[in-house]
């Protein structure tokens, strides 16, 4: 695997906040395209309030740089629409296609 390094991110928003989480997280994606370390980035709800992102990185240093980033700061700078603090965990990926 050549990337075996990734987050992966549980974000629950306040329901009354939900759309406000979305577009925060959607709009999320370019600060993703501009870092040249992480190789995969994406956003997903399974719920009205509960979001996930996964994300995968070249080295454990790329990884380091993202979660030191904009978007984990975006994250931070916005807690208040969220139920509860995001749980971000470190992965190792194991298999990918």
């Amino acid at each position: 695997m050549s990337t075996p390094f990734a987050f992966v991110a549980r974000i629950e928003a306040k329901p009354d906040k939900a759309e406000d989480v979305a577009a925060l997280l959607a709009g999320a994606l370019p600060l993703a395209e501009a870092e040249a370390g992480t190789v995969a980035w994406y956003a997903v709800r399974t719920s009205p309030t509960t979001f996930w992102i996964f994300d995968t990185f070249g080295s454990e240093q790329d990884r380091t740089a993202h979660a030191e980033g904009e978007i984990v700061a975006a994250v931070t700078a916005n807690a208040d629409l969220l139920a509860t603090a995001p749980e971000i965990l470190p992965a190792d990926v194991l298999a990918a296609k």
